[in-house]
Protein backbone atom coordinates (compact mmCIF):
# COMPACT_ATOMS: atom_id res chain seq x y z
CA UNK A 1 0.00 0.00 0.00
CA UNK A 2 2.54 2.12 1.02
CA UNK A 3 4.55 1.57 -2.08
CA UNK A 4 2.17 2.10 -4.88
CA UNK A 5 -1.26 3.35 -3.09
CA UNK A 6 0.01 6.75 -3.27
CA UNK A 7 -0.46 6.92 -7.43
CA UNK A 8 -3.73 5.45 -6.98
CA UNK A 9 -5.51 6.76 -3.82
CA UNK A 10 -4.13 10.52 -5.11
CA UNK A 11 -6.06 9.51 -8.58
CA UNK A 12 -8.83 9.06 -6.77
CA UNK A 13 -8.86 11.75 -4.22
CA UNK A 14 -8.41 13.99 -7.59
CA UNK A 15 -11.17 12.84 -9.57
CA UNK A 16 -13.63 12.21 -6.43
CA UNK A 17 -12.51 14.67 -3.62
CA UNK A 18 -11.38 13.79 -0.24
CA UNK A 19 -12.14 10.90 1.80
CA UNK A 20 -14.48 10.64 5.22
CA UNK A 21 -13.48 7.02 6.39
CA UNK A 22 -12.00 3.60 5.32
CA UNK A 23 -11.80 0.61 6.51
CA UNK A 24 -9.49 -2.20 5.25
CA UNK A 25 -8.44 -6.07 6.02
CA UNK A 26 -4.53 -6.94 5.39
CA UNK A 27 -2.83 -10.23 4.85
CA UNK A 28 0.72 -11.54 4.22
CA UNK A 29 0.37 -14.43 2.11
CA UNK A 30 3.88 -16.35 2.93
CA UNK A 31 6.57 -15.41 5.73
CA UNK A 32 9.75 -15.11 3.25
CA UNK A 33 9.58 -13.23 -0.16
CA UNK A 34 11.89 -13.23 -3.36
CA UNK A 35 13.17 -10.38 -4.48
CA UNK A 36 12.97 -10.14 -8.38
CA UNK A 37 14.32 -6.47 -8.83
CA UNK A 38 17.62 -4.99 -9.20
CA UNK A 39 19.80 -4.45 -7.05
CA UNK A 40 18.96 -7.33 -4.51
CA UNK A 41 17.71 -10.04 -7.43
CA UNK A 42 17.26 -13.25 -5.83
CA UNK A 43 17.47 -12.72 -2.22
CA UNK A 44 15.24 -13.77 0.57
CA UNK A 45 13.69 -11.53 2.68
CA UNK A 46 11.31 -12.18 5.88
CA UNK A 47 7.98 -10.82 5.40
CA UNK A 48 7.45 -8.17 7.84
CA UNK A 49 4.49 -6.37 6.67
CA UNK A 50 0.81 -7.24 4.65
CA UNK A 51 1.37 -7.98 1.51
CA UNK A 52 -2.11 -7.89 0.07
CA UNK A 53 -4.01 -4.75 1.43
CA UNK A 54 -8.27 -4.73 0.49
CA UNK A 55 -9.28 -1.56 1.32
CA UNK A 56 -13.01 0.52 1.00
CA UNK A 57 -13.44 4.07 0.92
CA UNK A 58 -15.89 6.31 1.63
CA UNK A 59 -16.10 9.66 0.19
CA UNK A 60 -17.17 12.90 1.58
CA UNK A 61 -19.60 12.60 -1.82
CA UNK A 62 -20.71 9.39 -0.78
CA UNK A 63 -19.03 7.69 -3.91
CA UNK A 64 -17.08 4.59 -2.40
CA UNK A 65 -14.38 2.87 -3.77
CA UNK A 66 -12.74 -0.19 -3.69
CA UNK A 67 -8.82 -0.63 -3.55
CA UNK A 68 -6.52 -3.65 -3.41
CA UNK A 69 -3.10 -3.34 -3.47
CA UNK A 70 -0.95 -6.53 -3.53
CA UNK A 71 2.64 -8.33 -4.01
CA UNK A 72 0.81 -11.98 -3.87
CA UNK A 73 -0.59 -11.55 -7.25
CA UNK A 74 1.41 -12.85 -10.43
CA UNK A 75 -0.53 -10.86 -12.80
CA UNK A 76 -3.70 -9.33 -13.62
CA UNK A 77 -5.88 -8.29 -16.40
CA UNK A 78 -8.21 -5.99 -14.17
CA UNK A 79 -8.76 -2.01 -14.62
CA UNK A 80 -6.48 0.29 -13.14
CA UNK A 81 -9.56 2.46 -12.00
CA UNK A 82 -12.95 2.62 -13.45
CA UNK A 83 -15.36 4.21 -12.14
CA UNK A 84 -18.80 2.89 -12.14
CA UNK A 85 -22.12 5.73 -11.95
CA UNK A 86 -25.63 6.34 -12.26
CA UNK A 87 -24.73 7.25 -15.97
CA UNK A 88 -22.06 4.99 -17.35
CA UNK A 89 -18.94 4.12 -16.68
CA UNK A 90 -15.67 6.01 -16.58
CA UNK A 91 -12.07 4.13 -17.39
CA UNK A 92 -9.01 6.13 -16.69
CA UNK A 93 -5.27 5.79 -17.54
CA UNK A 94 -3.07 4.22 -15.12
CA UNK A 95 -1.64 7.12 -12.38
CA UNK A 96 1.56 5.03 -12.10
CA UNK A 97 2.18 5.18 -16.06
CA UNK A 98 0.16 8.14 -16.89
CA UNK A 99 -0.53 6.81 -20.64
CA UNK A 100 -3.83 5.80 -22.34
CA UNK A 101 -7.08 7.08 -23.26
CA UNK A 102 -10.20 7.94 -21.29
CA UNK A 103 -12.55 5.70 -21.73
CA UNK A 104 -16.22 6.15 -21.35
CA UNK A 105 -19.17 3.87 -21.27
CA UNK A 106 -22.84 5.21 -21.58
CA UNK A 107 -25.63 2.57 -21.94
CA UNK A 108 -27.23 4.05 -24.81
CA UNK A 109 -24.19 3.50 -27.15
CA UNK A 110 -23.50 0.25 -25.77
CA UNK A 111 -19.63 0.69 -25.99
CA UNK A 112 -16.87 2.49 -24.45
CA UNK A 113 -16.00 5.14 -26.54
CA UNK A 114 -11.91 6.25 -26.13
CA UNK A 115 -11.02 9.92 -25.43
CA UNK A 116 -7.79 11.04 -25.54
CA UNK A 117 -5.57 12.87 -22.93
CA UNK A 118 -6.07 16.60 -23.83
CA UNK A 119 -3.55 17.71 -21.12
CA UNK A 120 0.10 19.07 -22.29
CA UNK A 121 1.92 15.83 -20.27
CA UNK A 122 0.52 12.72 -22.13
CA UNK A 123 3.42 11.01 -21.28
CA UNK A 124 5.00 9.00 -17.81
CA UNK A 125 5.45 12.98 -16.68
CA UNK A 126 6.78 11.70 -12.54
CA UNK A 127 8.17 15.31 -12.31
CA UNK A 128 4.96 16.93 -12.55
CA UNK A 129 4.30 17.24 -9.05
CA UNK A 130 7.66 19.33 -8.37
CA UNK A 131 6.95 21.40 -11.95
CA UNK A 132 3.68 22.31 -10.22
CA UNK A 133 5.22 22.91 -7.18
CA UNK A 134 7.79 25.32 -8.92
CA UNK A 135 4.47 27.10 -10.74
CA UNK A 136 3.07 27.44 -7.81
CA UNK A 137 5.81 29.23 -5.53
CA UNK A 138 6.20 31.59 -8.67
CA UNK A 139 2.72 32.19 -8.49
CA UNK A 140 2.01 32.46 -4.89
CA UNK A 141 -0.89 29.42 -5.24
CA UNK A 142 -1.25 26.31 -3.25
CA UNK A 143 0.84 23.09 -5.27
CA UNK A 144 -2.04 20.81 -6.60
CA UNK A 145 0.29 17.86 -4.75
CA UNK A 146 0.66 20.25 -1.60
CA UNK A 147 0.92 19.06 2.12
CA UNK A 148 -2.88 18.93 2.67
CA UNK A 149 -3.50 16.17 0.13
CA UNK A 150 -0.32 14.11 0.91
CA UNK A 151 -1.00 14.33 4.43
CA UNK A 152 -4.70 12.92 3.60
CA UNK A 153 -3.31 10.22 1.16
CA UNK A 154 -0.87 9.25 3.56
CA UNK A 155 -3.82 9.07 6.42
CA UNK A 156 -6.71 7.22 4.20
CA UNK A 157 -3.02 4.37 3.59
CA UNK A 158 -2.30 3.94 7.21
CA UNK A 159 -6.24 3.68 8.00
CA UNK A 160 -6.56 1.02 6.31
CA UNK A 161 -3.78 -0.86 8.86
CA UNK A 162 -5.08 0.83 11.62
CA UNK A 163 -8.97 -0.57 10.31
CA UNK A 164 -7.15 -4.32 10.11
CA UNK A 165 -5.84 -4.24 13.18
CA UNK A 166 -8.84 -2.75 15.37
CA UNK A 167 -11.76 -4.32 12.93
CA UNK A 168 -13.17 -0.98 12.47
CA UNK A 169 -13.55 1.68 9.95
CA UNK A 170 -11.99 4.63 10.53
CA UNK A 171 -12.46 8.29 10.28
CA UNK A 172 -10.21 10.87 8.47
CA UNK A 173 -9.35 13.45 10.27
CA UNK A 174 -8.14 15.62 7.21
CA UNK A 175 -10.60 16.29 4.47
CA UNK A 176 -8.04 18.65 1.68
CA UNK A 177 -9.69 20.49 -0.94
CA UNK A 178 -10.10 18.76 -4.35
CA UNK A 179 -7.02 19.87 -6.30
CA UNK A 180 -7.74 22.22 -9.57
CA UNK A 181 -7.34 20.44 -12.51
CA UNK A 182 -4.47 20.12 -14.72
CA UNK A 183 -4.89 22.20 -18.09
Amino acid sequence: MLDMGPYYITALVNLLGAVKSVSGMTQAARDTRLITSQPHNGTVVQVETPTHIAGQMHFANDAIATIVQSFDVYAHNLPIIEIYGTEGTLSVPDPNTFGGPIRLYRPEQRAFMDFPLMCKYPDNSRGLGLHDMAAAIQEGRKPRAGIDLTYHVLEIMTGFYRSADTRTQIDMQTQPERPASLN
